[in-house]
């Protein structure tokens, strides 16, 4: 997959998982390209953490919570560049 799917994926995700920020996150991802990057890194990590939960090894439960960090940063972080940009 390339950069511009994870993006385009993150993107959708993000929007389904934050509905009152839909419109502003489609006008913000057309013309910031970092908003557009940091959705490839949601959908990265995202995709890192189903699959780490899916696996449903007791090994993997450091991992799991290190990607559930990296997820709720990354979307703090498209939050507030939502709000104040």
């Amino acid at each position: 997959m390339s950069a511009v799917d994870y993006n385009q994926k993150g993107l959708l995700k993000l929007m389904l998982r934050m509905p009152a920020l839909r419109g502003r996150l489609q006008i913000l991802s057309a013309r910031d390209p970092e908003i557009l990057n940091l959705c490839g890194a949601f959908e990265e990590a995202s995709l890192m953490l189903d699959r780490l939960t899916s696996e449903n090894k007791p090994s993997n439960q450091r991992e799991i919570e290190e990607y559930r960090n990296v997820c709720r940063e990354i979307e703090d972080e498209i939050i507030s560049m939502c709000y104040y940009v």
